[in-house]
């Protein structure tokens, strides 16, 4: 698509803010008006669309995508997407521990353990742990615990959190990043530290290192959009 407009600019709508085109307001593709919660998260949209050149690439403009999906769908979906990361945390990869080699048995320990220990004296999840890849079944006072943690979330929120958990396979890495314990950068490493290892043995290939760069930007997306609606 050709760029049809001059100025960006941002401006009180409702309750949040406007991103507007030459003055007038943004649309999602569902057609809703785009107002987002924070002039921060507006500014930082504004931003994408001023840097886009003759042509339109709404690839490039990562928080455009992100709250899109928000108002067209999350907001209206509020219980199934929150149902959607809880699975995250009932198939949590930090409970899955490899027994053999044992290097990779202690990266494991090393990295996971504090993040679990975490949850269990923030969020009052005791994450349960073992051996294998066998399914572990989760309590359900950690999984009310964890929809706990979860609930009090805004659409944006949770649209972030449901990002980082997917590209990390972890609900509580996720919750520790929105919640300031960790880093995206450290919270990703600590997701790879299986592909790492493996990397280490048997050397990685292009085509996975370009995959790798790619969710480690998407996280760093999902962790944007979450600052900015604070």
């Amino acid at each position: 698509m050709n760029r049809f407009y001059k100025e960006v600019s941002i401006a009180p709508a409702g309750s949040g803010f406007a991103v507007l085109l030459d003055g007038k307001p943004v649309k999602t593709p569902a057609r809703r008006a785009l107002v987002l919660p924070t002039e921060r998260l507006a500014a930082a949209v504004a931003a994408e669309w001023r840097a886009q050149g003759a042509d339109i690439i709404v690839t490039a403009m990562p928080l455009l995508r992100l709250s899109n999906t928000v108002i067209d769908g999350v907001a209206n979906n509020r219980e199934d997407v929150i149902n959607a990361i809880l699975r995250f945390g009932e198939n949590d990869l930090l409970c899955y521990r490899a027994y053999h080699p044992p290097d990779l048995a202690a990266r494991q320990r090393e990295g996971w353990d504090p993040i679990l220990d975490w949850a269990r004296h923030r969020l009052s999840a005791r994450m349960t742990v073992a051996e294998g890849l066998g399914h572990v079944d989760q309590s359900p006072e950690t999984l009310a615990a964890l929809r706990e943690a979860l609930t009090p979330c805004n659409s944006f929120i949770l649209a972030g959190l449901h990002v980082i958990a997917s590209i990390t396979g972890s609900l509580v890495l996720a919750l520790a990043v929105a919640e300031g314990q960790t880093t995206c950068v450290h919270a990703f490493a600590l997701s790879r530290i299986d592909e790492s290892y493996q990397a280490e043995k048997w050397g990685q290939d292009a085509e996975a290192q370009k995959r790798t760069v790619a969710l480690a930007h998407e996280l760093d997306n999902a962790v944007e959009l979450i600052d900015a609606v604070r």
